[in-house]
């Protein structure tokens, strides 16, 4: 499932957000005290595609996002997840990251934009891989 340059923009537009509003967080916790609780690229996974239900939902059509895009997101998201945790796992480890939520989202989506953009234009997402 190879997706146009335009999907692609649009993905990283949502996943920008999604860091942008968990610094936001982060700096909210920070100011009344309270300590972030530990954040997983799964769950990143989890957040992208219910953003992506809720603006399919609600711009879908005037942003020409396809009506099966939110199943093929999921088919390879599913496919990709363990290769996504373990890039960001090891990024962590090497780099001295702190974990924190707007990290591990950063990391996240940028494993996953590598990701779909080594799939081949044929596949339909059922048996993505790492090229």
């Amino acid at each position: 499932m190879r997706l146009s340059g335009r999907i692609i923009g649009l993905l990283k537009e949502y996943m920008h957000d999604l860091v942008e509003q968990a610094k936001q967080e982060e700096m909210s916790h920070a100011a009344f005290g309270f300590a972030t609780l530990p954040y997983r690229a799964d769950q990143a996974i989890s957040d992208l595609l219910a953003i992506l239900d809720d603006r399919i939902e609600s711009e879908g059509v005037q942003v020409g996002l396809p009506v099966e895009f939110l199943h093929q997101m999921w088919t390879v998201c599913n496919t990709a997840s363990a290769h996504i945790s373990e890039i960001v796992w090891l990024q962590k480890n090497i780099e001295g990251g702190n974990g924190s939520k707007a990290e591990v989202r950063q990391q996240t989506y940028h494993a996953l934009i590598m990701f779909l953009e080594s799939l081949p234009e044929d596949d339909q997402g059922e048996d993505a891989t790492v090229n």
